[in-house]
């Protein structure tokens, strides 16, 4: 009988716990449905937090962790780099009193928690790439340095428009330090290398 009794107690208790949770107004882990093609198992598995968003609960991608866009995070992130429009330049600076290119995009996304390091070259195997015109806000955008001719990593900036425009991005220039400056019909298109995605 006291067998009986406690694998009732062992059987009913998991449904008593999700009976409570329930009527307590606990929410089930459920997609966004704005965005139904989110596999959101996948996602859940390497997030940190979860965010509510038009009443359902849905997964936000880890930090560092790209492939999830967060337009929510991108205009934070761009609201604080154009703050930082008119610091001057100063080669490996990392902070509003001077900044070099790379070190502006670290010290951009360090204060979003966000690990970038404070290299062009490194910068560019960061995230993942994305083409050209799919160019997003919060995108890195790689460059060649001042020498079009050397195709490796020399300069780095983050997009500020959005996919289809033209391309325009914030960055720690040594001709004018932080500023904004456009891709095409620049010598910056000649010297463009690929996008990066990082959020």
């Amino acid at each position: 009988m006291l067998t009986m009794k406690r694998n009732l107690i062992l059987f009913i208790s998991p449904v008593l716990v999700l009976v409570v949770l329930l009527a307590t107004g606990y929410k089930l882990y459920t997609p966004n449905v704005a965005h139904p093609t989110t596999n959101v198992i996948a996602v859940a598995e390497k997030s940190e937090k979860v965010q509510h968003a038009d009443d359902k609960w849905v997964a936000i991608p880890a930090k560092g962790q790209p492939g999830n866009y967060s337009t929510a995070e991108a205009a934070e992130i761009l609201q604080y780099a154009n703050s930082l429009i008119g610091s001057p330049y100063q080669y490996a600076g990392i902070t509003p009193a001077g900044f070099d290119c790379s070190g502006f995009v670290t010290h951009v996304f360090d204060r979003f928690a966000m690990d970038i390091p404070h290299s062009s070259s490194l910068q560019a195997s960061e995230g993942i790439a994305v083409a050209k015109d799919e160019a997003a806000p919060g995108d890195l955008v790689i460059f060649t340095g001042t020498d079009e001719t050397d195709r490796t990593p020399g300069h780095v900036g983050i997009v500020i428009s959005e996919p289809g425009d033209t391309i325009s991005f914030v960055h720690a220039s040594s001709n004018g330090g932080v500023k904004i400056s456009k891709v095409q019909g620049t010598r910056y298109d000649i010297r463009f290398l690929e996008v990066r995605r990082v959020l």
